[in-house]
């Protein structure tokens, strides 16, 4: 639970969006997210199911092992990234006309926040920008399969 309001933030963070905004779509009201937000609070699993969908995420919970690590957000660098004029239009051009860029562009810092950590050293702001550009590389050109062959 201790990491729920930073996770919560930095999903908020990545989409570009406000407290207010989320408030609205998820039903919710402004105090309540941000009392979420600062640590504080008991949500309820609907609460929560409702933020993620207005993050444009789901919802998952873990019964991880006893004393195991807990999943932390992004870290501060890729929320630096995300939050840039380039990153969103990375997002809007991956999403294309029939997905929602905020979906995706949370999507693209869950996938980035769960690659960095392969690197072997804690990633700035210029290792992000190279993850993302090896996947907008991938996502707007994927190889045929007759390529393959």
């Amino acid at each position: 639970m201790e990491m729920l309001g930073p996770r919560l933030r930095a999903l908020r963070a990545a989409a570009g969006r406000t407290v207010a905004s989320v408030a609205a779509d998820a039903g919710l009201s402004v105090p309540y997210i941000a009392n979420l937000e600062n640590g504080r609070g008991n949500p309820t699993l609907a609460a929560l199911d409702r933020l993620a969908r207005a993050l444009g995420t789901e919802l998952s919970v873990d019964l991880g092992e006893p004393g195991a690590a807990p999943t932390v957000g992004p870290p501060a660098s890729l929320i630096r990234v995300a939050r840039s004029e380039r990153f969103r239009r990375i997002a809007v051009e991956l999403a294309g006309p029939d997905r929602n860029a905020n979906q995706v562009a949370t999507g693209l810092v869950d996938l980035l926040a769960r690659v960095g950590p392969a690197l072997g050293v804690e990633p700035d702001d210029v290792d992000w920008w190279r993850l993302l550009d090896a996947l907008l590389l991938v996502g707007l050109h994927p190889s045929s399969n007759s390529a393959r062959s």
